[in-house]
Order: C-alpha cells, then structure tokens, then sequence
C-alpha cells in the first residue's frame, strides 16, 4: 500500500508531508503492490500503545480466559490503540498466575491489537495505599514469586509495580532491576526510600500522583525523587477525573515531554453505559466515566487511551505533538518495544492512525490492513 498526501508524525516528533508505504504486516521503503490511498491532509500517527490497563468492554484482564482477552485486544485497536501491555491486580497468587500464562497464548486476530507484554501492579503494594487494590492479597515482595508469574507467562512480564518502603524491598528491586523495569507504586514511601529505589534499580512511577504522598515542600515524596532523577519515566491518567488539568501540566514540566507515558489505568467499563462493574474482584459503581468502589476510591478509569489524549490535548493544553509522543514512542520505548511499534519506520508493525488537526479519529491501520477508515 501506498499512503500519500499526508503529514506524518515523524520519529523527531514533529510532523513532515509524507508517503507511507506497507508491505503486507509492515512499513516498508517502497510498496510492490498498486494500492495508494489519499490522505487528504490528514495527520498520520503511530498506533497508540497503552501499558497500564486491566480491561475493556466487559472483560478484566485478571479473568484469565481467551474470550476476555480477545475481546479487549479487539476494544483498544477500534479505539486507535493498536499495542497493549495489560496489567494484573492484587489478587489470589493463583488468580494471577492464570491471567499471565493466558497472555502467553494469545495471538491476535486481524482486528485485535497487539500484546506486547504484562504489567504486574499487585501484589507488592503497601497495606495503607492499596487504592482499588484489594488488601486482603497483599504481599511482601518476593523475587520467587515474581519469577514463579514470569515463568508462567513466558517472559512477558515488562512492568513490575512495587512499594519501596516495604521490607524487602529495595532488596527485590536491586535483585531484578536487570529482569523487568520496576516501578514505583501504591507507596507511602518518602522521598529518601524512593531516592534508594531509585538507586537500587526502578525507572518509573505508576499512575503519578495517584497512590502516592503528594508533593510538599517540607516532604517532597515520590513525585520530586523521580523528577530529580533524569532516567525516571512517569505514567500519568489523563481521563480529567484522576488529576486536575494544572497539575498534569506541572507533571510534563517537571519532567518534561521525554519522560512522561499516558496511561488510560482502564478498567472493564470503558466502552459500556454507567452501571456496577468489578475489578480485582471488588465492586465498582461507575458513573459518567468515573469509577469507585463502594467507599468511594477511584477504581482505575472508564476511558480510553485515545480520548484520553484528546482531553490532554483539547481541555488540558498540552502539545499536539507532546500528547502523541506520551502516547506511542514513550511508552514502547518503556516496555522495551520500541523496535516492534511506537514509531511509523520501515521494518516495524504498520500500524498507525489518521488524524484531523482536532485529534478526531479518520482511520486505523493495523498491521497493514484498515480496521477503520472514515475519510
């Protein structure tokens, strides 16, 4: 296929005019075939990659079933995410090791996205930030437990979450920093233990500000020891429900365009009408977008990546292309990905979509073949 009249989001994050050729699966130099295609002026994207959610249409990750799976790889690619990394939650050991070795079954369909791996975010949280985690599974951190889930999924685990304050901790971070990328999570730890995290081997910060210390000035926390470090990378729910728009803005300044990941943290609801949902096992009452438990804890999202990136956009004022590169190129580049998808290059999965200047949705390729195609 051939793609012309188009500008395309480039791996500089700017936009260029641009021909995009595929050849069958992936981006190519040239295309052997005689299909070309009139972008119209639109904007091509990278297909949108998302590493931290836990479901979608009625599924939850943890559910450990192909059908549930399926179904959500086929949610997020109709949405624009193309590539997902889904994550676990503070379950049974036994409910966790099922979802993982599900995972490593699953080969997508041709309008299911692509898995890129798993996020383990439980059990390694603390007691007293546990958030919609359920505390009742909690753990200590262990590295034969995370080794038991990695075999189990085959190597897929990319993303282990961790409370760094915990005891044994810093211990387990220094033990696997070089097995999976750790991340600092549901966490009471202060600015000193996190720094010592930090030191020890963890490069990220999941769901920033959320299950964390906020930033004080007399007590900077977690948030001011990962902005100190300059290889520390922040995940960050733009759903404008989690975080005021403010303070999404400090955050990219803080640590700037290069360091920060959208996440949509999704639970099952997204895609589907308000009602009562679950997640980790736990009730989830879900209302205009917002999800909380019974006690009234925000339990992950009801949004996707992709409308999260229009409100970070639209309503919040960030950068077209900041929004975009926080959406694609970061987070593959977190999760190790960025030689399969996160940019449009030959050689990686062509995947990408079009888009007009307002962020409105025209098109999904997905692996050489148009899913969506509204122009």
């Amino acid at each position: 296929m051939r793609l012309y009249n188009i500008s395309a989001y480039t791996p500089d994050f700017t936009f260029a005019p641009a021909t995009i050729y595929t050849h069958g699966p992936l981006f190519a130099a040239h295309s052997s075939d005689d299909e070309a295609i009139d972008g119209h002026g639109l904007l091509a994207i990278p297909g949108l990659v998302d590493i931290h959610f836990h479901g979608a249409y009625g599924h939850d990750f943890m559910e450990g079933t192909p059908e549930a799976l399926s179904t959500i790889a086929r949610y997020e690619a109709s949405c624009g995410v193309t590539a997902i990394h889904p994550a676990t939650m503070t379950m049974a050991k036994e409910d966790i090791v099922k979802a993982c070795a599900n995972a490593r079954n699953f080969v997508p369909q041709d309008d299911e996205a692509s898995l890129l791996g798993i996020y383990m975010e439980g059990p390694f949280v603390s007691p007293h930030k546990v958030g919609a985690q359920n505390p009742h599974y909690v753990l200590a951190p262990s590295v034969d437990f995370f080794t038991k889930v990695q075999q189990a999924a085959g190597g897929l685990i990319k993303v282990l979450a961790i409370a760094p304050e915990e005891p044994g901790a810093l211990d387990t971070i220094a033990a696997l920093q070089d097995k999976v990328r750790l991340s600092i999570a549901h966490t009471c730890a202060d600015y000193d233990i996190t720094a010592k995290a930090f030191a020890a081997g963890a490069l990220q910060l999941t769901h920033l500000y959320n299950a964390m210390p906020p930033l004080v000035h007399r007590a900077p926390g977690p948030i001011a020891a990962g902005a100190d470090s300059d290889i520390v990378s922040a995940e960050i729910i733009c759903d404008g429900i989690h975080i005021h728009p403010a303070a999404v803005r400090v955050a990219f300044k803080l640590f700037g365009a290069a360091r920060m990941i959208l996440i949509s943290d999704s639970m099952m609801a997204v895609g589907l009408p308000n009602g009562e949902y679950s997640l980790g096992g736990q009730r989830v009452f879900v209302t205009d977008r917002k999800a909380t438990l019974e006690s009234g804890t925000i339990a992950g999202s009801a949004t996707n990546l992709f409308t999260c990136m229009q409100i970070a956009h639209r309503q919040m004022g960030l950068p077209l292309e900041t929004v975009i590169r926080a959406a694609t190129y970061n987070p593959a580049a977190a999760v190790g990905a960025l030689a399969r998808v996160g940019t449009i290059e030959k050689g990686k999965e062509a995947s990408l979509l079009l888009i007009d200047k307002e962020l409105n949705l025209k098109g999904v390729l997905l692996r050489g073949k148009w899913l969506k195609r509204n122009f």
